[in-house]
């Protein structure tokens, strides 16, 4: 597996291709991201570059993720009530949270092809699905 350090120079490539420029916080915000295992608020990935680099402020993480999200390196979605949390664009999926126990389960995108196609054909409306998340029940909450 490549480390993290080689994911984020590739990540870091594509800012740049894209025409972003690589700054130290953007650096810090994408080798942030990588390392977590969930989506994060800006506010948790602020404090988590804060544990290191205290002079990283949250409007500047916020104005980051804004770039990055322009340059199509980040995406943000609604889980629900509360912030936005963001994740890298690795690939397109939509996101299932329960709404009894908050787990966040990434679906991918073509699952909702059936329901595009229906929407188009029957209003001419384009759906995008990734933006806010589907709610419901996971198969524990569920069966409990």
């Amino acid at each position: 597996m490549r480390s993290v350090d080689h994911r984020v120079e590739e990540i870091l490539d594509r800012i740049r291709q894209r025409g972003g420029r690589v700054t130290a916080p953007r650096r810090l915000i994408v080798a942030a991201m990588l390392r977590a295992d969930e989506h994060l608020t800006a506010e948790r990935l602020a404090a988590i570059v804060q544990e290191e680099h205290p002079e990283v402020h949250l409007s500047t993480v916020y104005r980051c993720l804004e770039t990055l999200a322009e340059l199509g390196v980040v995406t943000h979605v609604h889980l629900g009530h509360g912030p936005a949390v963001y994740h890298l664009a690795a690939h397109d999926h939509t996101h299932a949270v329960c709404e009894s126990c908050g787990q966040v389960t990434e679906v991918p995108d073509d699952l909702l092809e059936e329901v595009r196609a229906r929407l188009a054909a029957a209003t001419g409306f384009t759906l995008d699905g990734r933006h806010f998340a589907l709610v419901g029940q996971c198969r524990r909450c569920t069966a409990a």
